[in-house]
């Protein structure tokens, strides 16, 4: 039963829809999503029926897929011609860097410390059109929104951020950035791979050219199914590879070896190849349909809870934790030196306590299975190391 916090609804301890084990308190979510039992059931009915592929036919190569592309396309607000599967974020972010432009003299901004995937991908683009990689970093006292904003200039032709810091939990007000992108005409890519199913996404406000996520995170669904959104001014671009499924006319099989040069409309040619996965596509249905249910906003006021209270605890033993208004309601970042993190490592891995160190930051990820126990067994392992 939701309880209600201020004006916003609390969905409360939602452990038992998880597949986590009693002895572990798991805050790890930022890495990889505990599974949801409806999705693990969901898996077992999959296998099942792949592995007897006399029962699949020619429809259910894309029946499901774009069931999935649809509800994908209700989750952020889209249309269902607007997403592309992927497999991955580099992936997404491939198909971005194929088909937006630059040159010797332009700047593709990036955040300091950003996850490898996205640097990479940018560092690339920009060796291969003689554009400047511009990484930016934070002065003392700056947010990202602040640095980014002070970085973004007529030179600036593509900027690729995400809604949170993977390494802390530091928030980028995407609205802010946007309009500074909109004003300088710069294209704008989202990496929402940290915040998307965890926070709620207004993206007719934000207008990106390209949005990318993965599904095993806040999206609570399998690894290797990540979705890709493309402004309607990209949906004729190249693709990075040429797949027989996203060809018009290859629902019938009977005649595929009859080419054709006209894709599926929208951003269906930009669909990884084997996108049917009939193992994987039903669990990320039933992952997504799970996150109807409690909806995004309620899961966010949640987590907002959760994360707030461990926050002035963590303070209360001297550690550090961004305000509430500079983090995301799903992470918290708490910055550690080198021997007091390796300390609070041997105490939470002693007491079966499960989050991440990214760069300088204990990064703490909860989701709807955290009870009150696995908080207090967190704290009291981070009070043991500041001892």
């Amino acid at each position: 039963m939701a309880e209600t916090i201020g004006s916003r609804e609390h969905l409360g301890d939602q452990r038992a829809a998880f597949e986590v084990d009693d002895g572990v308190a798991y805050f790890n979510t930022a890495s990889l999503s505990p599974l949801l039992r409806g999705v693990r059931a969901a898996g077992e009915t999959a296998l099942e029926r792949r592995a007897k592929p006399w029962t699949i036919s020619a429809r259910d190569w894309f029946s499901d897929v774009e069931e999935l592309r649809s509800r994908v396309a209700r989750l952020i607000g889209a249309t269902a011609d607007d997403v592309a599967l992927v497999s991955a974020t580099s992936y997404g972010l491939a198909v971005a860097a194929r088909n937006l432009t630059a040159g010797p003299g332009d700047r593709v901004l990036v955040l300091d410390q950003e996850f490898p995937s996205n640097y990479y991908t940018w560092q690339r683009f920009a060796r291969r059109t003689g554009a400047e990689l511009l990484v930016v970093g934070r002065g003392s006292g700056q947010s990202w929104t602040e640095a980014i904003v002070d970085a973004v200039d007529e030179r600036v032709a593509i900027a690729s951020v995400p809604n949170v810091h993977w390494t802390d939990g530091a928030l980028v007000a995407l609205g802010r950035v946007a309009h500074a992108l909109r004003e300088a005409g710069s294209a704008f890519v989202v990496d929402a791979s940290q915040s998307l199913g965890a926070m709620p996404l207004d993206l007719a406000a934000l207008r990106p050219d390209a949005l990318v996520a993965v599904g095993y995170k806040w999206l609570l669904g399998p690894l290797s199914v990540g979705y890709l959104y493309l402004d309607a001014g990209l949906h004729d671009g190249e693709p990075l590879e040429e797949n027989w499924i996203s060809r018009v006319g290859a629902e019938d099989f009977s005649q595929l070896v009859d080419y054709h040069d006209e894709y599926l409309p929208g951003a269906r040619r930009f669909d990884v190849g084997q996108r049917s996965s009939f193992q994987l596509v039903p669990t990320a249905l039933a992952a997504i349909e799970q996150l109807f249910e409690w909806t995004v906003p309620r899961i966010a006021a949640t987590l907002q809870v959760r994360t707030n209270e461990i926050a002035a605890r963590a303070e209360g033993l001297g550690l550090k934790a961004a305000p509430p208004d500079a983090r995301a309601p799903h992470m918290l970042g708490l910055e550690l030196p080198p021997e007091a993190a390796r300390r609070a490592a041997a105490a939470l891995t002693e007491a079966n306590v499960v989050v991440s160190m990214r760069g300088s930051a204990l990064r703490i990820s909860p989701h709807l299975h955290n009870s009150q126990a696995d908080v207090d067994r967190l704290l009291d392992a981070l009070a043991a190391a500041a001892r």
